[in-house]
């Protein structure tokens, strides 16, 4: 068949357009992923653990700071962060917060010591100590009374704080009389001996009571011996909560329960 002229020049036409809009497309680019960042040559180092805290004092006292020789000062202390503690003078390992009585002799400095891993921390106290006033002179001697009836009609119970183990200004007083008591005695007989005795109220368990009956008996006898009693003529005795002499349920009645009570030893 035979093509009209005209005919196949739109068809060539056509097929030139065609070819030219293929050409002109754009082509989208392939998206790629970014190169990796290189490696470190070093690895950092861990954080530093952190630093154990350093022992702390927070307080370090005494009351009284003056006293008479045989009377007694309260240290009092308050530390942090510890994990040894203790105090000089042959006082020992101590707990964090306390106190302890104390009867030096002479004018004593106290030293409180603390360490940890982080370090340590140490305060000090002094307790200065005064010679007490001389003695009044010795009261003539009446031999027609024992030992017994002397230390029945005349010794003074020394009371305690519910609890407490540490001797009060009253019961201070009260054994102050005592010594004068035992050394008037002792010298009228010269083999005659005293038993402390360590009391406490109701409350609290059996076993407990015995431990703190036996710490007022000790405490008493220490302040005796500070005042010139002779250690080998005093024994000490817990009776706990065992021997009361009053057996009411009210505060005064405890408080005449927790005592130190001097008696005949057998």
């Amino acid at each position: 068949m035979r093509l009209n002229p005209r005919t196949l020049s739109a068809a060539v036409f056509a097929m030139l357009l065609m070819v030219g809009a293929a050409g002109c497309k754009k082509k989208i680019p392939v998206a790629t992923a970014p190169p990796p960042a290189p490696a470190s040559r070093e690895t950092p180092p861990p954080p530093p653990a952190p630093r154990a805290a350093a022992a702390s004092i927070s307080s370090f006292t005494v009351e009284p700071r003056s006293i008479e020789r045989g009377q007694a000062a309260t240290l009092r202390w308050s530390i942090t962060n510890a994990t040894e503690m203790s105090l000089d003078q042959g006082l020992g390992v101590v707990q964090a917060n306390g106190t302890r009585q104390v009867f030096p002799s002479n004018t004593t400095t106290y030293t409180l010591s603390a360490r940890s891993a982080g370090g340590g921390d140490s305060k000090t106290v002094t307790v200065d100590v005064s010679a007490p006033p001389p003695p009044p002179p010795p009261s003539r001697i009446d031999t027609s009374i024992s030992g017994s009836d002397m230390l029945t009609r005349e010794a003074q119970d020394a009371y305690f704080d519910y609890d407490k183990s540490e001797v009060r200004d009253d019961g201070r007083t009260a054994l102050t009389h005592d010594a004068d008591l035992l050394k008037r005695i002792f010298a009228a007989d010269p083999s005659f001996t005293v038993a402390i005795e360590g009391h406490c109220d109701e409350r609290g368990s059996a076993e407990y009571n015995l431990g703190l009956g036996d710490r007022r008996a000790t405490a008493a006898k220490e302040f005796l011996v500070q005042l010139g009693v002779p250690a080998d003529r005093l024994t000490t005795i817990s009776y706990g909560k065992d021997r009361p002499v009053c057996t009411d349920a009210t505060e005064a009645c405890y408080q005449r329960n927790r005592r130190a009570h001097l008696s005949p030893a057998k």
